[in-house]
Order: structure tokens, then C-alpha cells, then sequence
């Protein structure tokens, strides 16, 4: 009986070492061999019991693998990768477990919410993949007051170098006296999609949480905690079937919190600057650990010069 082949890059993620399309990556850079010889070609196909498949030196076994799923709440300040050169903490320092395994996408290191983590290259590219439609749910805080032509120009989105970034919806949460929760949902997620499109409005976040995915909220899961979930559920919860099809009637996320018309004045947010003010810039995630030492800078010789006095 002739043996079964498969891509080398689908071989790889499933055999949870990356995503396919990070897999490919490697496959480019010379870092997999095949039966002992570096392959950069990425239609390659392997045996699933005749061929030998190392990555950077190291032997992987489809055969041996099996697939587990893993959600987790991910905090702020950690980076969503596997190591990280400068040292920082990755969310692998949260997941304690033998498996290797690898986040579903990302999240920045100064985002925080769900996060998935599997070694199933398949699930992991439904998941991902814009045809398969899985909404992505965040709660954004902004700084200042979002009035309704900038909640129309977030809604509207951006045409970027890499396509058209729209989110599916956007809503007001919350208003504070200086600053908006915000609602994004998207069926995409391209790299730092919410803020390239808060970015180019003006508008400056304060703190980005994802919610849901699907149908799979973190709900009852406190920053820093994950749980195990079975491919069944995590299927049910994306709202797709095994051969990735749409699952009839899927449920989707629906979040408590009520929706605010931004058209009726707010008594918090009476004094509030506009959102698009230049004033919150500095407050943007590539100056932000800036800002913040020049703040406790401020403090301190303003404390200082109390003392004194």
C-alpha cells in the first residue's frame, strides 16, 4: 500500500511546531531538511511514514502527535511567542506543559484576552483564515470622547498596503470622563488591524482586550489561567463542522454590555477632550514605556521639590 503524503509546510503545523504559514517561513530559510537534505521548495511533499523531517536539527514525528487545545487569558506584557531574544516573559512561561504547542495568532505584548494555543495546523488556520469566517471580539479603551463622526470613520476602516482593513462592527461601550470603551469585532485580525485603524482616525488606545473568539469567551477565566478544551467544543465554539464547513444556527458572542448613543451628551464626558486630540499621542504603544518614565520623572522632582520647601 503506497504510503500518504502531504505538504511539508501542513506536516510541520501539524506536527505543532508553527502555523502553516509560519511553517512555510522556516521552509524559505533553510531551517527544515528532509531525509537529511535542507528543502526550501514549498510544494514538498513527505511521506507520513517513510520520510525523516527535522527543523532546526530537531526530529518531529506526525505519527506521534497528539493534538490538545488550550485557551488562555493572556496578560499584558507578555510576548505571544515561543522565546523572545530580549529576554522578556512569552505566554509559553504561563503554559508549564510538556506538549509543544503555539499561540493561534497574536496578540501584542501590550494586548491582553483570549488566546488560543494547539500543535493543530489545521484548526489553527480556520481559525485564522478570513474564508472561514470566525469573529474576533475585542474591548477597547481609547483616550478622550469618540463622537459620532469618529465612530463612523472607525467603522469605515482604512485601505492599507496589505488590503482594505474594515471591521465588521463597532460600537461605544462605555464612556469615562476621559476616555471610551469601545467594541471591535472582525473577521480577519491582520497584524495590529485595530490599531492601524484607530491610528489612522487619531484615536490612541489605552488597553485592547480580546473577548471571544467564535462563541469562546474568557468569561470566568482570570488573566494569566488556561484550560484545556476538547477539539469538539473548540469546533462548536468557532461555529465550524470538521470538514470546515459553517456550522448551521453557530452561536455567536453576545456581550452584556449595552451599546451607548454617542449621539446624546454625556454628563461624565462633559469636559472630555475629542478622541483625535494630538494631545493622547504620546500615550501610543511604540513611546508609550517613554511616556510613562517621563511621567515618574515629573513626579518625583515635583515630590522633591516639596521636601525642599
Amino acid at each position: 500500500m503506497k504510503s500518504q503524503s502531504i505538504r511539508l509546510q501542513k506536516y510541520i503545523a501539524d506536527c505543532g511546531v508553527t502555523s502553516r504559514r509560519k511553517a512555510e517561513d522556516l521552509i524559505v530559510q533553510g531551517r527544515v531538511k528532509v531525509n537529511d537534505k535542507v528543502v526550501k521548495e514549498l510544494g514538498t511533499k513527505v511521506s507520513l511514514e517513510g520520510d525523516v523531517v527535522m527543523v532546526d536539527g530537531e526530529m518531529i514525528d506526525l505519527l506521534s502527535v497528539d493534538h490538545i487545545y488550550i485557551a488562555l487569558n493572556k496578560p499584558r506584557s507578555y510576548m505571544t511567542t515561543l522565546s523572545d531574544p530580549e529576554g522578556r516573559k512569552t505566554v509559553m512561561d504561563l503554559i508549564p506543559i510538556k506538549q509543544r504547542v503555539f499561540p493561534v495568532g497574536r496578540l501584542d505584548y501590550l494586548s491582553e484576552g483570549l488566546l488560543l494555543m494547539t500543535n493543530d495546523g489545521d484548526m489553527a488556520n480556520m481559525i485564522m483564515h478570513p474564508k472561514f469566517e470566525v469573529t474576533k471580539v475585542y474591548e477597547v479603551k481609547v483616550f478622550g470622547r469618540v463622537n459620532e463622526m469618529l465612530l463612523n470613520k472607525l467603522k469605515a476602516g482604512i485601505v492599507s498596503h496589505d488590503g482594505i482593513l474594515k471591521p465588521k462592527s463597532v460600537r461605544v461601550l462605555e464612556q469615562l470622563p476621559q476616555k471610551t470603551w469601545l467594541e471591535f469585532r472582525l473577521n480577519e485580525g491582520k497584524n495590529r488591524e485595530i490599531r492601524r485603524i484607530c491610528e489612522a482616525a487619531g484615536v490612541t488606545i489605552d488597553k485592547l482586550r480580546r473577548v471571544a473568539i467564535g462563541n469562546l469567551s474568557i468569561d470566568g477565566l482570570q488573566p494569566g489561567r488556561w484550560e484545556y478544551i476538547t477539539k469538539a467544543e473548540l469546533l462548536k465554539k468557532i461555529g465550524i463542522n470538521k470538514d470546515g464547513s459553517k456550522r448551521a444556527n453557530a452561536e455567536v458572542y453576545v456581550s452584556q454590555k449595552r451599546s451607548v448613543d454617542v449621539k446624546k451628551s454625556s454628563k461624565k464626558q462633559k469636559n472630555a477632550t475629542i478622541a483625535d486630540s494630538k494631545d493622547f499621542t504620546k500615550f501610543r504603544k511604540e513611546i508609550y514605556f517613554e511616556t510613562l518614565d517621563n511621567i515618574k520623572k515629573t513626579k518625583a522632582i515635583s515630590a522633591q521639590k516639596k521636601t525642599q520647601k
